[in-house]
C-alpha cells in the first residue's frame, strides 16, 4: 500500500505542474486577480442567488488600489428596492468616508495612489460599536446611534467600484460620477464581528457571507491577474458530491469514510494532509447543489445518475485539509481540483466526484475531530435530487453555495411562534388592512424575524352604526383581530424572542395619519414537525420529496428540461400550527403528458387525488399555452371529473380542486355551453358526495362558491345562504345564517333563503340527515339561452348572478311558504326597466336548458336589487327587459365623456364672463347685466360641483360626501331659479312697461336667487341629511350622467320634490315667459316696413339668447322616452352642459359694448379703442343718475316696440341708440 501511494505521489506531482496552467484558466476563483476600473463602464454586481442574510454583526474586507484622486466608491451595499446606502466605502481627496444605515462615517486618511491598501471594516449591532483598519491597524472608532438598526437589511444589492441605485423595475443601476479609478483585490465578508488580531491572523481567509469567487458576482469586465497579489494559506475545506460505484454489486461491505479517506490520501501530495471527513447518507444521485449562478460552461452540466445497483451510491461531503508548507491560494486550489477531476478506482470501487461540485476554500480555522458534524438523511431521491432553500427571504446561512454547508444549514430548523393580536385604529386610511400588515411586518422585521401566513379580520363592534351602506365609525375607531406565526432563525433564544416580540407589538405606532395601539396580545412558542417524505406522480413525472423543515422550500431538479428546478414548500399551516407539503410548483419544468392522455387513465378510489392534479395541472398548461380548451380537451376533462366523482365519496381538497378546474375553465374563452348541463349535474353530485367531519363545509374559487350542510328534520328552522362577490377580484365570499332571512344579507350581491316549511321534505330519524347544498356562479357561460344570446331582436339580459339550492334525493316544489331570493343587480335598473326572476330550466330547448319565469313571483324592491319568491329549488337570477332602455353601454360612456367636458368648457367660459363683468364697472350698470352675473356665478359652482363631485365621493367620506352633495343641489336650485328671476325680469319690462317703483330690486332678487335654495337645502337635512349620499339614484341619470361613484340625492321623495318639481315650475314658468317675448317680437316685426335679412337673423339671434337664459333647452331632459330617446339624451347633453359657454356666446362674444371694453381696456396699438369713442354712456335705473327705483325710467320709450327692442338688444349683445332701462 505504501509502494502504491508513493508512486501516485511521484505520478500526481507531475501531473499537477502541467495541468496547472490549465486548471486556473477554468478556475473560478478570482485569487492573485484584480478588478480594474479604467474609466469606461465596468460593473461587478453580487449575483442575485448569493443571499447576504440580516447581520447583526460582520467584517468586511478589501484590497484598494487608487490610480487618480477624484471621489470614488469602493463599494456599495442598498437594501432591496434602493434607498440609502446600508453599508459603503468611498472617498474623496484626502478623506475616506464608511457609510451605515444611511449614515457617513468620514476619517482624515491619505491612501496613497498606485500603492495597495488593505482597507476592513467591522461592526456590532448587539455592541453598536464600528471600527475602520487601514493596513491592519484601527484607525477609527465610533459608537452607532441607538435609533439605528440592529441589523443588516438581507437581500440586498452590491456593487463594486462604484455607487448604485435600483430604478423602477427593480434593476441595478450605476450612478456616475463616484467610480473608483484603479483596482480592487480580495473583497470578501464576513458573518461576525472580528478583532484587529484576528484581521490580521485570517488574511488569507475567505468570507462566508461573501467570496471571493468569479461565481458570486456578475460583472461586464473580465478580471486581470496580478502576480504581486499572492497569499499563501495552510487550511481548506473540499465540498463536493462524489459517487461510489461497485464493479461487484454483491461486495458493498466498505465504510464510505474508509473509502474516501483512502482515496483523498491515495491522490493527495504529502503536504495535504486530510483531518477531517463528513459524509451525508447516501444517495442514489448526485446533485450541483449551488446558491449562485455557474459558468456558461457548467450549466450544462446536471446530475449524474447511476445503475439500479445497490452498491452505486452519491455522497455529499466536506474535507478539511491542511497544507503545509502554506502555499499560494490560488495554486492549492487549482492542484487540488485537477486531482480531483480524475476518477479513482479503489478495490472493487470507482470513484469519481462531480465536477461542477468541487470548491475549495481556505477557511480560517479547521474544526476539531471530536465533534463531527451531523450528517443529513436526504432518502431515496429521483433522477434529480433536492436542495433545501428558504423561500424569499434570507436564510441564516452562507452564500458561498456549498452543498453541505448548505444542508448544514437546514439541519437546525428556525423557530417558530403563534401570535394573537387584537388592535386599535384610529383615522383608518383607505386599506387599513394593509397599513396594519406593513407595520407588523416592519417592526419583527427589524430583529431579522419572518411574519408568516397574516390574516386581518375587523371586529365589527358597537363602535359603528350604518347609514345608507356606509359604515360611519365614532372617532373613526376600528378595531382588528389578527393571528399570524412568526419564524426566527435561531440566533436568540426563545425568551429572547417572546419578550421581543411582546415589547414591539405594544409599543404601538403613531404617524401623521394613523394610530395603532394593541389591546391584547398572547404569543405562543409551536413546534410544527417536519413534512415527511413523499411521492408524487405529476404530469410531468414522478419525484421523491425528501424530508424538510417548516418553511423549507425543497427544489428538485425537471425531468424536462433536465437544467430546471421544481419547488415545493413544507409549509405551515395557520389554523392548525401543523406542516404539510403545499402543492408542487413544476411551472420551469415541461410535461410528459397532455389532456388526450387522460382517456389512458383508470380511475380508482386511490388515485383519485392524483388524477385530479393532473387534470389541474394539464388545464393549467394548457390555458398558459391558450386561451381555451378544444372541444376534444373539453369533452376529456369532464368525462374524467365526472368518473372521479362517481367512483367514491370526495374529500374536500379533491372537491376544492374540482372546483377549481371549473373555474379556471369558466373564466378562459372555452366554449362550454355544449357541456353545461353535464357541469352543473357534476357539482351538484360532487356536493353530495362530498366527506366532510364538521356539519357544513364551504369551497370558493374564482366566480364560484358551493356550501353543503348536514341538516337534521327535527332541528331545521330554516336557512339563509349569501354570497359577497366583486367583479374586479373575483373571489367571492360565502355567509350562512342558520335561519330564514327574507332580504339581503348585507354586503352580499345574492341571497337564498329556505322557509321551516322544507322540514317536511327531509328524511326523518337522526340517521337519516339529509344534505342541502347552494352554489354560486359569479359567470353565466353555463347558463347560455338561446332565446336570449342567439335572438337579434332579443331585449332580454341576465342582470344577476346566478344562485341555486338543492337537497339530495329530494324534489322540491309546490312550497307553500315560498323560497325567497334576493339578487343584487348587476346594472342599476331605469324607472321604465321591467325585471323577471326567473329559474334554469334542464329540459327547455331539447335538453340545451334555458330560462323559466314559471313558480316565480317578481318583487322589485329597488333599482338595485329584486327579491324573487319561488316554491321550487334550482338556479335562480334575474333578467332584465331592455326595450324600452335603447341606451347601450357605448352610448352612456360618449354621454358621459360629453358631461365632462361641456361642464369643463362651461366653467372656463362662465369664469371669463364673470370677470369680464366684475372687473369693468360700465358693463354692470343696468339690471339684466347684474342678474347675468348672478346666473353666472349660479352656473359656474353647478359645473364645477359636477366636475368635483366623483374625486370628492372617492375619498369615502361620509360627512365630505354629504358636503359635496348638498352643495351641488345649492347650486342646481340656485341656478334654476336665476334663470326664473330672468324670466321675472323680462316680464316685468315687457308686460308692465310703464314706470313700476319697486324699491331694493336687485338686493330683492339676490335674497330670492341665493337664499330659496339654502332654504330648500336647509330643510332636506334638517329633516333627514342621509337623503344625500355617494349613489347616483336612476332617475337623476338624467341630470348627470353618471353612473360613477356620485355623491348626490338618494332619496327619491326629496329628489321628486325639490329637483324635479322644482326644475319642472321653473321650466315652465320660464316657457310662457318666453311664448310672450317672441309674440311681441314677432308683432314688431310685422310692424316695421324693412326688407333688410339682418332683421331675421337678428330675431334668430334674441331666439336662442333668450332659450340659454331662460333654461329652457332643459325641457328635453322631461322628453327623453320613446324612440328618439337616445338623440334627445345626446341634444340635452350637449346643450345643457355647454350653457355656461353660449351666456358667453351671447352675452360677451357677440355683446358690442362688451367687445369696446375688451379694446379699450386689453388691446393695444392700433387695434386699442380710446376711452373717449366708448359710446356706451347711456344712464340706466339703478345707476348713479337716478334717485328712484324703477324697472322702466323715463327715459325709455314708453311704446312696446322700443321696449321689445331693449330686451332683445339686451340678448344678444347689440347696443341700442337708447338709454337702456331694465
Amino acid at each position: 500500500m505504501n509502494s502504491v501511494r508513493s508512486l501516485s505521489c511521484l505520478t500526481l506531482i507531475c501531473l499537477c505542474t502541467q495541468l496547472l496552467g490549465s486548471a486556473s484558466s477554468t478556475s473560478t476563483s478570482l485569487w492573485r486577480k484584480k478588478l480594474s476600473f479604467k474609466g469606461r463602464p465596468c460593473v461587478w454586481q453580487l449575483q442575485p442567488e448569493a443571499v447576504v442574510p440580516a447581520l447583526r454583526e460582520l467584517s468586511a474586507c478589501m484590497l484598494l488600489h487608487r490610480t487618480h484622486a477624484p471621489e470614488w466608491t469602493g463599494f456599495d451595499y442598498k437594501a432591496p428596492g434602493g434607498g440609502d446606502t446600508q453599508l459603503g466605502l468611498g472617498g474623496t481627496g484626502t478623506n475616506l468616508s464608511v457609510w451605515l444605515f444611511g449614515e457617513k462615517h468620514s476619517l482624515e486618511r491619505d491612501l496613497k495612489l498606485h500603492e495597495w491598501h488593505t482597507v476592513c471594516i467591522t461592526w456590532s449591532g448587539r455592541a453598536r460599536r464600528l471600527r475602520i483598519y487601514i493596513n491592519g491597524t484601527s484607525k477609527y472608532e465610533t459608537s452607532v446611534k441607538l435609533i439605528l438598526p440592529q441589523q443588516l437589511a438581507p437581500n440586498g444589492s452590491l456593487t463594486l467600484g462604484a455607487s448604485h441605485y435600483i430604478n423602477t423595475n427593480g434593476e441595478v443601476q450605476l450612478q456616475t460620477g463616484k467610480d473608483l479609478l484603479g483596482d480592487i483585490g480580495l473583497f470578501r465578508m464576513w458573518a461576525r464581528e472580528w478583532s484587529a488580531e484576528e484581521l490580521r491572523g485570517q488574511s488569507c481567509a475567505d468570507g462566508d457571507v461573501v467570496r471571493w469567487d468569479l461565481r458570486q458576482w456578475q460583472h461586464s469586465c473580465q478580471p486581470e491577474p496580478d502576480s504581486s497579489l499572492h497569499c499563501a494559506w495552510s487550511r481548506y475545506k473540499i465540498s463536493m458530491w462524489f459517487m461510489v460505484h461497485s464493479t461487484q454489486p454483491g461486495n458493498c461491505v466498505m465504510s464510505p469514510e474508509e473509502v474516501t479517506r483512502n482515496w483523498l490520501e491515495s491522490i493527495f501530495p504529502r503536504n495535504i494532509s486530510v483531518h477531517k471527513i463528513l459524509l451525508s447518507s447516501p444517495s442514489h444521485n448526485c446533485h450541483v447543489v449551488n446558491n449562485f449562478a455557474a459558468l456558461p460552461a457548467q450549466q450544462s452540466q446536471g446530475s449524474r445518475a447511476l445503475s439500479n445497483s445497490t452498491c452505486d451510491k452519491c455522497f455529499s461531503s466536506e474535507v478539511y485539509v491542511n497544507v503545509d508548507p502554506a502555499s499560494n491560494v490560488e495554486v492549492v486550489q487549482a492542484n487540488i481540483a485537477s486531482l480531483l477531476s480524475s476518477t479513482f478506482s479503489y478495490d472493487v470501487l470507482n470513484l469519481t466526484a462531480e465536477p461542477n461540485s468541487i470548491s475549495i476554500l481556505p477557511v480560517e480555522l479547521l474544526p476539531a475531530v471530536s465533534e463531527p458534524l451531523p450528517t443529513v438523511s436526504s432518502g431515496t431521491t429521483p433522477e434529480t435530487g433536492p436542495t433545501q432553500s428558504l423561500p424569499a427571504r434570507p436564510a441564516n446561512m452562507s452564500t458561498t453555495g456549498e452543498p453541505l454547508e448548505h444542508n448544514k444549514t437546514a439541519v437546525r430548523p428556525d423557530t417558530f411562534f403563534r401570535v394573537n393580536l387584537t388592535l386599535s385604529m384610529y383615522d383608518s386610511p383607505t386599506k387599513p388592512e394593509d397599513s396594519i400588515e406593513k407595520w407588523v411586518k416592519e417592526q419583527l422585521a427589524v430583529n431579522g424575524m419572518i411574519v408568516l401566513n397574516l390574516i386581518i379580520k375587523e371586529i365589527v363592534g358597537r363602535n359603528m352604526e350604518q347609514h345608507n351602506g356606509l359604515m360611519i365609525f365614532h372617532g373613526q375607531l376600528k378595531q382588528y383581530y389578527c393571528t399570524f406565526h412568526v419564524q426566527e432563525d435561531n440566533t436568540n433564544s426563545v425568551a429572547e424572542i417572546l419578550t421581543f416580540i411582546n415589547g414591539t407589538l405594544t409599543a404601538g405606532y403613531n404617524n401623521d395619519s394613523i394610530a395603532i395601539q394593541t389591546t391584547d396580545l398572547a404569543i405562543k412558542h409551536i413546534l410544527p414537525a417536519n413534512c415527511l417524505e413523499e411521492t408524487t406522480s405529476t404530469i410531468y413525472g414522478r419525484y421523491i420529496w425528501p424530508e424538510a423543515f417548516p418553511e423549507v422550500n425543497q427544489d428538485i431538479g425537471c425531468k424536462k428540461p433536465k437544467s430546471e428546478k421544481g419547488f415545493r414548500l413544507c409549509k405551515l399551516d395557520i389554523d392548525t400550527d401543523t406542516t404539510s407539503w403545499a402543492k408542487p410548483n413544476m411551472k420551469n419544468c415541461k410535461p410528459l403528458v397532455i389532456i388526450s392522455d387522460l382517456d389512458n387513465i383508470t380511475v380508482t378510489t386511490g388515485n383519485t387525488a392524483e388524477v385530479v392534479d393532473m387534470i389541474q395541472d394539464l388545464v393549467d398548461v394548457q390555458l398558459g399555452d391558450s386561451a381555451e380548451l378544444s372541444s376534444s380537451e373539453l369533452d376529456s376533462v369532464v368525462e374524467k371529473l365526472s368518473e372521479v366523482v362517481d367512483i367514491s365519496s370526495i374529500k374536500p381538497a379533491i372537491g376544492a380542486d374540482i372546483v377549481n378546474i371549473v373555474a379556471d375553465i369558466l373564466l378562459s374563452k372555452t366554449y362550454v355551453t355544449a357541456v353545461a348541463g353535464i357541469v352543473l349535474n357534476l357539482t351538484d353530485r360532487m356536493g353530495n358526495n362530498m366527506d366532510f367531519q364538521d356539519g357544513s363545509i364551504s369551497i370558493t374559487a374564482p366566480s364560484m362558491a358551493l356550501s353543503m350542510m348536514n341538516v337534521d328534520q327535527n332541528k331545521f328552522s330554516g336557512l339563509t345562504f349569501g354570497v359577497s362577490f366583486d367583479s374586479s377580484n373575483l373571489n367571492p365570499e360565502i355567509f350562512v345564517n342558520h335561519s330564514f332571512v327574507s332580504g339581503l344579507l348585507p354586503d352580499t350581491n345574492a341571497t337564498i333563503s329556505l322557509p321551516s316549511e322544507l322540514h317536511n321534505f327531509l328524511p326523518s330519524g337522526e340517521r337519516n340527515k339529509t344534505r342541502v347544498q347552494f352554489q354560486f356562479y359569479g359567470t353565466d357561460d353555463l347558463f347560455q339561452d338561446p332565446n336570449i344570446t342567439n335572438a337579434t331582436q332579443s331585449s332580454w339580459t341576465l342582470n344577476s348572478f346566478v344562485v341555486s339550492a338543492s337537497i339530495n334525493n329530494s324534489h322540491i316544489s309546490n312550497l307553500k311558504d315560498r323560497v325567497v331570493v334576493t339578487l343584487r343587480h348587476r346594472t342599476p335598473k331605469q324607472p321604465e326597466d321591467k325585471v323577471h326572476c326567473v329559474f334554469w330550466d334542464f329540459l327547455k330547448n331539447g335538453g340545451r336548458g334555458g330560462w323559466n319565469s314559471g313558480g316565480c313571483e317578481t318583487r322589485s324592491i329597488s333599482a338595485n336589487r329584486t327579491s324573487c319568491l319561488c316554491d321550487h329549488l334550482t338556479h335562480f337570477a334575474v333578467l332584465l327587459d331592455v326595450s324600452r332602455t335603447p341606451i347601450s353601454d357605448a352610448d352612456n360612456q360618449i354621454l358621459t365623456v360629453i358631461s365632462y367636458l361641456g361642464c369643463g368648457i362651461s366653467s372656463i367660459f362662465l369664469g371669463i364672463t364673470l370677470l369680464t363683468y366684475l372687473a369693468f364697472e360700465k358693463l354692470r350698470r343696468d339690471y339684466p347685466s347684474r342678474i347675468l352675473i348672478n346666473l353666472s356665478a349660479a352656473l359656474l359652482g353647478l359645473c364645477m360641483l359636477f366636475l368635483l363631485d366623483s374625486w370628492l365621493s372617492s375619498f369615502s367620506n361620509y360627512s365630505l360626501c354629504i358636503a359635496t352633495a348638498a352643495t351641488l343641489h345649492y347650486f342646481l336650485l340656485a341656478s334654476f331659479t336665476w334663470m326664473g328671476l330672468e324670466a321675472v325680469h323680462m316680464y316685468l319690462a315687457l308686460v308692465k312697461v310703464f314706470n313700476i317703483y319697486v324699491p331694493s330690486y336687485i338686493l330683492k332678487f339676490c335674497a330670492v336667487g341665493w337664499g330659496v335654495p339654502l332654504v330648500i337645502v336647509s330643510l332636506v337635512l334638517a329633516i333627514d341629511k342621509d337623503a344625500y349620499g355617494s349613489t347616483v339614484p336612476e332617475e337623476s341619470a338624467v341630470m348627470l350622467q353618471s353612473t360613477d361613484q356620485f355623491c348626490w340625492l338618494q332619496n327619491d321623495v326629496f329628489f321628486y320634490v325639490t329637483v324635479v318639481a322644482f326644475i319642472l315650475l321653473i321650466v315652465l314658468c320660464n316657457t310662457v315667459v318666453f311664448i310672450v317675448v317672441l309674440i311681441q317680437i314677432r308683432q314688431m316685426s310685422s310692424n316695421k316696413r324693412s326688407t333688410n335679412s339682418r332683421s331675421s337673423l337678428h330675431d334668430l339671434r334674441v331666439v336662442a339668447s333668450l332659450t340659454v337664459l331662460l333654461g329652457l333647452t332643459w325641457s328635453m331632459g322631461f322628453f327623453s322616452f320613446g324612440p328618439g330617446k337616445v338623440a334627445l339624451m345626446y341634444l340635452f347633453s350637449i346643450f345643457n352642459t355647454l350653457q355656461g359657454f353660449f351666456v358667453f356666446l351671447f352675452h360677451c362674444l357677440m355683446k358690442e359694448n362688451v367687445r369696446k371694453q375688451w379694446r379699450i381696456h386689453l388691446c393695444c396699438g392700433r387695434f386699442r379703442l380710446s376711452d373717449y369713442s366708448d359710446g356706451s354712456r347711456s344712464a340706466t335705473v339703478g345707476g348713479r343718475c337716478k334717485k328712484n327705483h324703477l324697472v322702466n325710467s323715463d327715459s325709455v320709450a314708453s311704446d312696446n316696440t322700443s321696449t321689445i327692442r331693449k330686451v332683445s338688444d339686451s340678448s344678444t349683445g347689440a347696443t341700442p341708440n337708447h338709454h337702456q332701462g331694465a
